[in-house]
């Protein structure tokens, strides 16, 4: 009997360390660990051909965030609590070094993991996003200049997401996502993951990026950064420049500029893909 009850105490605690996750995960492929981490409100579905093109040669971690894209809620903070657990998640799965490789919000969180836990990940890829955002067009903007400004007040903006009419949110985003992506069937996909999203995390996870300054933390990061950019304001010149001020305190970093919108995955694969592989090559 006592053994019987040992075991299923082990079970239940095993169920519960399986359940301690607030994103999801889904793992396919072999070889060295790599962590894909979608950007805002899409579902880590978004890496579904660059998974198709890495998984032979890598085992694929695919994350979908809490809150988006149907994956349940969590309170705030929302994005600290995801960047702790990607960490618990990397050191309990035994992961070696594993690539971290995020788009937008999800290049800012492989940042904020990789300058908090340095020696715990390999290589970083970071698909169109910066350590601070809210910086993008003048590098001398602070968090905290920014943090008493009604447009980033947390409630207000979680509101005026839930305040959107349901009936026509899937085709307005899908509207505005062809500023993002070439293709209108693309769009009306990132559009219907927006939808599905819990709106309140729309609202507040958009104002925590846009208050959480990474730009000195990331002198911390010990591993090679690669940098992929579209273009910013039409101009390749303009998304050097921002780049460039964005990750200046990164010691080792590749940056390349697309001839795309925003999600370069989508609008020129065979770019995107030639750009990593030779990155993952590199000692």
């Amino acid at each position: 009997m006592k053994t019987i009850l040992c075991s299923l105490l082990l079970l239940v605690a095993q169920w519960g360390m399986a359940q301690s996750y607030s994103f999801r995960v889904s793992v396919t492929g072999k070889g060295q660990p790599i962590l894909l981490i979608p950007g805002y409100s899409c579902s880590g579905d978004v890496w579904q051909e660059t998974v198709a093109h890495l998984r032979t040669r890598y085992e694929c971690h695919v994350l979908t965030l809490p809150g988006y894209a149907g994956v349940d809620p969590i309170g705030q903070p929302i994005l600290q609590t995801v960047r702790d657990q990607i960490i618990r998640y990397i050191r309990e799965k035994q992961l070696r070094k594993p690539i971290l490789m995020g788009h937008s919000l999800g290049a800012f969180m492989s940042l904020w993991v990789g300058s908090t836990a340095p020696d715990l990940v390999g290589k970083l890829i970071c698909v169109d996003g910066v350590p601070f955002i809210s910086g993008m067009m003048n590098p001398k903007t602070s968090a905290d200049s920014l943090r008493n400004l009604p447009m980033f007040n947390a409630e207000a903006v979680a509101q005026n997401f839930v305040n959107l009419p349901v009936d026509s949110y899937e085709d307005n985003m899908a509207r505005s996502m062809r500023t993002q992506v070439a293709d209108t069937t693309r769009a009306r996909q990132i559009a219907r993951w927006s939808a599905t999203s819990d709106r309140r995390t729309l609202g507040y996870t958009i104002v925590e990026m846009s208050l959480t300054d990474l730009r000195t933390d990331i002198a911390r990061i010990s591993s090679p950064v690669l940098v992929l950019g579209s273009l910013y304001m039409n101009s390749r010149d303009t998304s050097m420049r921002i780049l460039n001020e964005q990750y200046a305190r990164v010691p080792n970093k590749v940056i390349a500029v697309a001839n795309t919108k925003h999600f370069i995955m989508y609008d020129d694969p065979a770019w995107f893909q030639g750009q990593i592989d030779g990155f993952l090559q590199l000692p």
